[in-house]
């Protein structure tokens, strides 16, 4: 069964666990599409209830910087499961297919070209066509992993129309640059859409002190954000797909990512 799905998944992190969820689209409308942007179509993976006749609440779902490969397609499906329209734009779609390179080393540059202001744009361009495709404008959040994670705080930060935000072990402080001239810690003070962090305490890519620095900056402003915190847990431990998947601690965040969408009115 894993053979039969890995041609689904980046190859930098190939070969796939044997412990990988696959949840079957039956009930679902859920592919690909094209979603006009604001200097080209781009791709983008889509799930929802194929019978939905109200407008849905909307999630956007950010990938990790593997592309919107099995994995971020297999958590849209999950939230399609349970009512959601979930899309997943391609983000990186402009420099490259980094699901088609073989390691970190070689992805890590065509990631480093992508600014985040074109991010933006491209995920506003999504909460529109899926406006226009079965969403409520009036219930959107958004939730992402690993570099989706970083990218959620400043999404939230940047569309405060967004009723709630999920990071998933998403990178707080860094070298400020051109392309990346914030990071979640700059703007914790000014978020209004009130966001939950997942993280993990072994994550050897975001030590503790900086999320202790994030604790402090969101104190300093008004939104309702959280951070939690799984002592034991690596960094990705909900990414069922590689060795550092934690089905304990993944369970816990997912459920406490949708009570965060129920309580703040996305669903």
């Amino acid at each position: 069964m894993v053979s039969s799905v890995a041609a689904g998944f980046a190859l930098a992190v190939q070969p796939i666990s044997a412990q990988t969820i696959i949840t079957p689209a039956e009930g679902l409308t859920a592919g690909f599409v094209e979603i006009p942007s604001f200097d080209r179509p781009i791709p983008a993976y889509r799930a929802l209830p194929a019978q939905a006749q109200d407008p849905l609440p909307m999630v956007l779902v950010i990938q990790e910087i593997f592309g919107v490969h099995a994995h971020i397609q297999d958590i849209c499906r999950r939230l399609a499961q349970l009512g959601y329209l979930a899309i997943a734009p391609e983000l990186f779609v402009r420099q490259g297919d980094v699901s088609q390179l073989s390691s970190f080393e070689a992805i890590r540059p065509i990631v480093a070209q992508v600014p985040d202001a074109q991010v933006f744009r491209d995920l506003d361009a999504a909460l529109l066509w899926g406006q226009e495709n079965g969403g409520d404008p009036g219930r959107a959040g958004v939730t992402g992993f690993c570099w989706g994670g970083r990218i959620t705080w400043l999404y939230a930060a940047h569309n405060p129309q967004l009723r709630a935000g999920v990071a998933w072990y998403g990178r707080l402080v860094g070298e400020v640059t051109p392309l990346t001239p914030q990071h979640p810690v700059d703007i914790a003070p000014q978020l209004t859409v009130p966001v939950l962090g997942l993280y993990g305490g072994q994550d050897q890519g975001i030590p503790l002190d900086t999320v202790g620095q994030m604790r402090q900056a969101l104190g300093q402003g008004t939104s309702a954000s959280e951070i939690v915190v799984y002592p034991d847990a690596p960094h990705a431990f909900y990414a069922d797909y590689r060795p550092s998947y934690r089905a304990a601690e993944a369970a816990d965040a997912w459920n406490r990512m949708l009570a965060w969408f129920k309580t703040y009115g996305v669903s």
